[in-house]
C-alpha cells in the first residue's frame, strides 16, 4: 500500500498533555504487552507495519513535529512536511507529489489517506487493503471508508449511498450525497437511510490527485509547489475535491472505530485509569488520572471526571465538559515545557527573570546540532551518563558530575555514548528558542 498519513494537526483539545510542539498523537498513554507505552502515531504506525510490511508510509505533517516523529519512529520514516499549515487540500497535494516525485510511485498505484489518531484494532487496517484494492480497479475516481454509524452523532459528517443490490453482496456502492454535521434528530434520520459516518479515510489513483492539482494550483514539479506553498488556499480535501466529484464510491466499515479528539473519547480507549502516580480512593468510579509530574495525585469522591497533570498544568474537569477545552485552552501563553526532539527530550524546570534551567535527555548515538547563542550563556551539568562536547572546535568526554560552561557566542554541542541526562542553565536576556545559530561540524 501506499498510504498518507495526516498528522498536522496540534490536537490541543488533550491540553496540558498536548501543546503546540507536542501534540495529541506524541502522547504515549496506550500500554503495550511488555508494560511500556506508545503514542496514537506509534500504535497506527505499527499496525501499518503489521498488516503490509512492505507498506510505503509518508506521514504528512507540519515542520514543527518533524523531531517528535523522528524521535518515535527513527530517521528513516517517509515524511513530507509542510512549510507552513494550509489544511488538508494542499497537505495532501504535497504529499501525493512526495510519492511521485521522490518516492518515484507510479501514476497508476492507489493511495490511502487516513487520519493518524484513530483508535482501531487490527481489521481496520485489513480493511484500507481492501480500500486500496477498490481504488486500482478504477470504478470510481475516489473511493471512501464509510464507518457504520453506532448513534446519532452531531460530531461526524455523513455519507449517504446508493442502495442496492451490489452493497449487500460486496460493501461498496456509490455515493448519493454528502451531508454536513447535523442535530441528533437529522442524524437519526440519516442513519435510517444507511448512512455512514465520515471518518476522513480514502483511497485515489496518484494520477488523480495530481491531475487536480495540475488544474487547480499549476502543478509542475515536488519542488514547485513546497516553494510556493505559503501562496496556495487554505482549503480542505473534503471542499476542494470530494464535494464537486461525481464518481465516487463508498466502502462500508463495520468494525470498531473511535476518534480520539478529547479527554472524553481517549479515556475510552485507555487500559487502565491511572497512568502515571496517582492514588484514588473505593469512592470514585469513572476517574482518570493521567499524571507526567513526579508529584503524587490523589482522588477522593469523584464521578465521571478525568485529571491531567503535566509540566504545562493541571486538568480537571468532567469528562462530558472536557470536549469543550479548547477556547480557554487557546487563550494561555506560556513558554513550552516539555517536548520530544529527533535527539531525545527536554523538560523546563524553572524560569525566572534572566534565566532558564532546563533537563535535557540524549539518546545514546545522538547529538545536538553544533550551534551558539548570542545573548546567553549556559552551564550544563551532567547528571548520569557518559558522552563528549565540543566547545569551540575543542573536543573532552563528560560524564557524570562533571561541569560545562559556554559563554554568548561559543559554539557548542553534546554526543551521547550512553544515554545522557543533563541539567542546562541559561542565563542572559531575552532569552529565545530564535537565539540560535547553527554550524556543520561533520566529523563529530
Amino acid at each position: 500500500m501506499n498510504i498518507i498519513l495526516l498528522s498536522g494537526g496540534s490536537g490541543r483539545r488533550l491540553w496540558p498533555l498536548s501543546n503546540d510542539i507536542r501534540s495529541k498523537q506524541f502522547i504515549k498513554i496506550f500500554k503495550k504487552e511488555d508494560g511500556t507505552y506508545e503514542s496514537m502515531l506509534q500504535r497506527v504506525y505499527r499496525q501499518i507495519r503489521k498488516a503490509d510490511t512492505d507498506a510505503r508510509i509518508i506521514i504528512a505533517t507540519s515542520k514543527t513535529q518533524i523531531s517528535a516523529i523522528n524521535n518515535q519512529l527513527g530517521d528513516n520514516v517517509g515524511i513530507s512536511a509542510e512549510p507552513c499549515r494550509r489544511d488538508t487540500f494542499p497537505a495532501i497535494l504535497l504529499a501525493t507529489a512526495y510519492l511521485a516525485d521522490v518516492m518515484k510511485a507510479d501514476p497508476e498505484e492507489p493511495v490511502v489517506v487516513c487520519p493518524v489518531d484513530p483508535y482501531v484494532e487490527d481489521g481496520y487496517f485489513e480493511a484500507l487493503k481492501e480500500l486500496s484494492c477498490q481504488s486500482a480497479k478504477g470504478g470510481a475516481n475516489l473511493v471512501l471508508m464509510g464507518i457504520e454509524p453506532s448513534y446519532p452523532s452531531e460530531k461526524y459528517g455523513y455519507i449517504i449511498p446508493e442502495i442496492n443490490a451490489q452493497t449487500e453482496d460486496t460493501g461498496v456502492s456509490y455515493v448519493k450525497t454528502f451531508k454536513e454535521k447535523p442535530d441528533t434528530r437529522t442524524a437519526s434520520s440519516y442513519i435510517a437511510q444507511g448512512a455512514l459516518w465520515n471518518g476522513g479515510v480514502f483511497a485515489y489513483k496518484l494520477k488523480y490527485v495530481l491531475d487536480k492539482a495540475c488544474k487547480l494550483v499549476g502543478y509542475k514539479s515536488y519542488q514547485d509547489l513546497y516553494s510556493r506553498y505559503n501562496t496556495l488556499e487554505k482549503i480542505s480535501f473534503d471542499y476542494a475535491v470530494v464535494e464537486k466529484e461525481e464518481k465516487i464510491q463508498v466502502m462500508k466499515f463495520a468494525g470498531s472505530w473511535k476518534d480520539i479528539g478529547t479527554w472524553n473519547t481517549l479515556s475510552e480507549s485507555m487500559g487502565e485509569n491511572i497512568i502515571g502516580k496517582g492514588i484514588m480512593d473505593d469512592t470514585c468510579s469513572g476517574v482518570n488520572i493521567v499524571n507526567e509530574m513526579d508529584v503524587p495525585v490523589l482522588a477522593m469522591g469523584l464521578k465521571d471526571v478525568i485529571i491531567s497533570a503535566s509540566p504545562e498544568g493541571i486538568l480537571v474537569s468532567d469528562k462530558e465538559q472536557s470536549s469543550y477545552i479548547k477556547p480557554y485552552v487557546d487563550g494561555i501563553v506560556q513558554q513550552v515545557m516539555f517536548a520530544e526532539k529527533s535527539w531525545g527530550s527536554f523538560k523546563v524546570l524553572d524560569v525566572e527573570d534572566g534565566s532558564m534551567t532546563i533537563k535535557v535527555t540524549l539518546n545514546k548515538g545522538h547529538s545536538m546540532n553544533y550551534h551558539n547563542h548570542k545573548y546567553r550563556d549556559e552551564v550544563w551539568v551532567v547528571i548520569s551518563g557518559t558522552g563528549r562536547t565540543i566547545v569551540d572546535g575543542m573536543e573532552q568526554n563528560v560524564k557524570t558530575g562533571d561541569v560545562i560552561a559556554m559563554s554568548a557566542g561559543c559554539k557548542h554541542t553534546v554526543i551521547a555514548e550512553t544515554e545522557l541526562k543533563l541539567v542546562e542553565v541559561q542565563i542572559g536576556t531575552g532569552i529565545s528558542v530564535q537565539d540560535k545559530q547553527k554550524f556543520e561540524l561533520g566529523w563529530c
